[in-house]
């Protein structure tokens, strides 16, 4: 193959790629079997790389539902600061039913809505839920990071997948999640004493990376600000 057709055929192959993933990375109406699936399909299309600059603002979102109804809170934090930079709230309604392992096609259209109307674009993005630690490696941080092209790091308050999580005592120490022989995350124990968070890989950062951020937004909390502030404001019904 000429260096030309060379060209042309990985360009045509991208294109592909970017149409598939546009094409079904926003079909959140579909049965629970479809969107398993679509799971798979799309979690190669997961990129686990370092951040290209340190990000200076980070958007935490969290949910609270009742009934078919949902309360969606975005929080945009500074990251040295820790102020809060821009917050926004939207209710929304529920059409995908509580599934485990399915939450991202449940929640993460509130998510994506929320974002939108934020004025202040966040650098990164923080979930509370799970990223690849996730039976297919693809929870809604990975979800909701594909969909928007920006890097996301899922913050978890309980384990998904894996085994042999259990940092030392002390804030800081860590333990690698392992699932089917994979490192798929890692358990952070944001304070002394104190049952860890569960950190993995949303999109486009590494898990070194993510568990850094973890620590480094959690100053006195089990729970990273931008999460936690996103929870308080969601919970205001």
């Amino acid at each position: 193959m000429c260096r030309e057709h060379y060209r042309r055929y990985h360009s045509d192959r991208d294109c592909s790629r970017r149409r598939l993933l546009t094409e079904n990375a926003h079909q959140f109406q579909c049965t629970p079997k479809e969107a398993v699936a679509l799971q798979r399909r799309l979690a190669p299309f997961i990129e686990e790389r370092p951040l290209p600059s340190p990000p200076r603002t980070v958007a935490g979102f969290d949910l609270s539902i009742r009934g078919d109804r949902a309360r969606v809170a975005a929080v945009v934090i500074d990251i040295e600061s820790l102020d809060t930079v821009d917050e926004t709230v939207i209710e929304t309604e529920i059409l995908f039913p509580y599934v485990p392992g399915l939450l991202s096609f449940r929640e993460a259209p509130a998510v994506l809505a929320a974002h939108d109307a934020l004025l202040v674009p966040p650098d990164l993005l923080m979930l509370d839920g799970q990223g690849r630690a996730h039976p297919r490696r693809f929870g809604i941080a990975c979800h909701v990071g594909l969909v928007l092209g920006v890097p996301a790091v899922g913050i978890a308050k309980s384990l998904l997948v894996g085994r042999g999580a259990v940092p030392g005592p002390v804030r800081g120490e860590t333990a690698p999640i392992v699932h089917r022989g994979e490192i798929v995350g890692a358990a952070l124990r944001t304070r002394t004493g104190v049952t860890p968070v569960y950190v993995s890989v949303g999109h486009l950062i590494t898990l070194e990376e993510a568990v850094e951020l973890g620590l480094q937004l959690a100053p006195r909390l089990r729970i990273p600000e931008p999460t936690h502030r996103a929870h308080v404001l969601a919970g205001r019904w």
